[in-house]
């Protein structure tokens, strides 16, 4: 039994070894390069036709109109974009990219710990560099991630990293950046499997679960402003939602939640404080403005939360929230299902949202520059900007159209990274396969 036991683990960690294989990251920019002709989408807003696009040391060195500025180019590496579009890298906010590789194989699901009250939890020191469903989202443009750990009241801290990295101190850009909350639901659905009514129906639990809520941070609250005779390593971790160094992630969806999620957060002290979900937040847009509250917006490719919802609400929230001045970025997950699969769809969600009343403009904001403000990266990240990461991407075509995102080269700070995944190298086998019968 005992060898039993064994050659069992061993067949478990080939598997997993096999489908976590090392990537090997670009080596650091050594020469300068330049990127002409191609429409530069900056992010910000502004679009540039003709752009000429200069990188130095992993920077963006210049980003203007090619027909008005007149650069020596000589001694640098040339890409000829002409007729092609550059934009920067597309950012993932709260995701469990690289926390879990195959949800059947346990040993590789490392996205939540025990216990209901986890802001020490560091989502970073798990994050596995390696994965092949990390590498899978470059292709499409997406460069940058918050990981971001699940369960529990308080789930723990995010950090933001970059897709191309040995391991992840490599990876990371903003570590510990934000305390992740699910707030309770005003309301429950019926067992329908127990002969409940599957209908909604009063959460009759809410007002205690606050309570709990608010007790636990006036106790971290007064552990922080106190002596600390004994290290309580939770409370430890809450102190940057007081102080301002920390983000705090709500993660709530209906209209009493999201008002009273406000609530909690100004009357506690907290400095600041993002929606994570927000189907409702187009009925509060007035009381997210006020307190000058961002949205990280549910996935766009859902069903509506209720029934007396419009068809299209999932589809059209971007352009509620953006068109009454609320900050918005997009997500993917959403209740976990299958999200980081869909993780590599995020431009097409946004190009869902240009189908529903957005700019193409404001929805390539949904995924860049916006994320990045919420995140805390804006100053490197998130906008082709003189003085910025050199994290970009040229593409064929339109980047939030999948029949035209088809990109060529990808820069994470001024590294050119590899395209290639476990998706392209089997597109290729059966390809040819298929051409040849």
């Amino acid at each position: 039994m005992k060898n039993l036991k064994l050659s069992f683990s061993l067949i478990i960690m080939l598997c997993v070894s096999i489908v976590m294989a090392q990537q090997t990251p670009a080596a650091k920019q050594t020469k300068d390069f330049a990127i002409v002709g191609a429409t530069a989408h900056i992010g910000n807003g502004n679009v540039i036709d003709e752009s000429i696009i200069i990188v130095k040391n992993g920077k963006l060195h210049t980003v203007a109109d090619k027909s008005v500025a007149k650069i020596d180019l000589e001694g640098m590496d040339v890409i000829n974009a002409n007729g092609k579009h550059v934009y920067p890298g597309f950012i993932i906010p709260n995701t469990t990219l690289g926390l879990v590789e195959i949800d059947a194989v346990k040993a590789s699901d490392d996205d939540a710990e025990l216990g209901t009250w986890n802001p020490h939890i560091r989502s970073l020191i798990a994050y596995n560099a390696e994965s092949k469903v990390v590498e899978s989202m470059r292709p499409n443009g997406v460069l940058l991630g918050q990981i971001t750990p699940r369960g529990g009241r308080i789930s723990g801290s995010s950090s933001v990293v970059q897709f191309d990295a040995w391991n992840w101190e490599d990876a990371a850009v903003k570590t510990d950046e934000g305390i992740h909350m699910n707030w309770p639901s005003s309301f429950t659905r019926g067992r329908w499997w127990l002969g409940e009514d599957p209908g909604l129906k009063p959460n009759k639990k809410y007002a205690e679960q606050i309570t709990e809520i608010t007790n636990y941070f006036k106790e971290s609250k007064a552990y922080n402003q106190g002596n600390k005779p004994e290290i309580n390593l939770p409370f430890e971790a809450l102190q940057g939602v007081f102080d301002g160094s920390k983000t705090l992630y709500i993660n709530v969806n209906d209209e009493k939640g999201i008002t009273d999620a406000v609530h909690f957060s100004k009357e506690n002290g907290v400095k600041n404080m993002v929606i994570v979900g927000g189907s409702d937040a187009y009925k509060v847009t007035d009381l997210l403005k006020q307190h000058n509250i961002a949205v990280l917006l549910r996935r766009v490719h859902s069903t509506p939360s209720s029934d007396d919802d419009d068809y299209d609400l999932p589809f059209k929230t971007a352009k509620l929230l953006v068109d009454s001045g609320v900050l918005v970025g997009l997500q993917v997950a959403s209740g976990g299902r299958m999200e980081r699969m869909n993780s590599r769809n995020l431009p097409f969600y946004a190009g869902t949202t240009v189908a529903h009343g957005l700019t193409k403009a404001q929805a390539l904001q949904l995924i860049t520059l916006n994320s990045a403000k919420i995140l805390g990266i804006d100053a490197h990240y998130g906008s082709l900007e003189s003085g910025k990461s050199a994290s970009l991407f040229i593409s064929e075509g339109d980047a939030l159209d999948m029949r035209t995102n088809i990109i060529e080269h990808a820069f994470i700070d001024g590294r050119e990274i590899s395209l290639e995944t476990h998706q392209t190298k089997l597109w290729k086998r059966y390809s040819e396969k298929y051409k040849n019968q």
